[in-house]
């Protein structure tokens, strides 16, 4: 007969490394709506998700090809894109009264001045309270698109004048 007490299987979704559990409960226990951001070869998606108990409720979500529609023709990935999907975001979040929230990275560990700040602080600007520290945002210039052709300077300028409403 054996002696060792049965192996517990991990829940399908850590299995998978889709969900994990532990920083899953640190961010619910805070009872502020998550910011998801996930990032894909092609595209940036980004959401903001309330819990409930019957399961988690999607408030509002943009990704970077949305951006194609307000007239953007070049990369969605670059920071510039990033920073306005994040402006979209913010935007429909407030326009459904979410004031706040907390940053929900997955299993990525993002990094400094990267491509996840960059969509943080499009949501902050919009007007959304998330906590953070001020040097994590890569610069203004790098933002606003200013380190591309001077054609993504203008489109940025224009997409953000049609985001923000002015």
């Amino acid at each position: 007969m054996a002696k060792l007490s049965p192996r517990t299987v991990p829940y399908r979704r850590a299995r998978e490394q889709k969900t994990n559990y532990k920083k899953r409960l640190h961010l619910l226990l805070s009872g502020k709506p998550r910011l998801v951001v996930r990032l894909t070869n092609s595209r940036v998606i980004a959401q903001l998700v309330s819990f409930t108990v019957s399961g988690d409720k999607i408030i509002a979500a943009a990704d970077s090809f949305s951006l194609r529609k307000l007239g953007w023709t070049h990369s969605t990935l670059n920071l510039a894109a990033v920073y306005l999907t994040g402006l979209l975001l913010g935007k429909k979040g407030l326009a459904k009264e979410c004031t706040e929230a907390i940053v929900d990275t997955g299993f990525r560990y993002p990094a400094k001045k990267g491509r996840v700040y960059a969509l943080v602080k499009g949501v902050i600007d919009a007007g959304i309270g998330i906590p953070h520290d001020p040097d994590i945002f890569p610069s203004q210039d790098r933002l606003q698109g200013k380190h591309l052709k001077s054609t993504a300077a203008a489109e940025f300028r224009a997409v953000h004048t049609k985001i923000m409403g002015k």
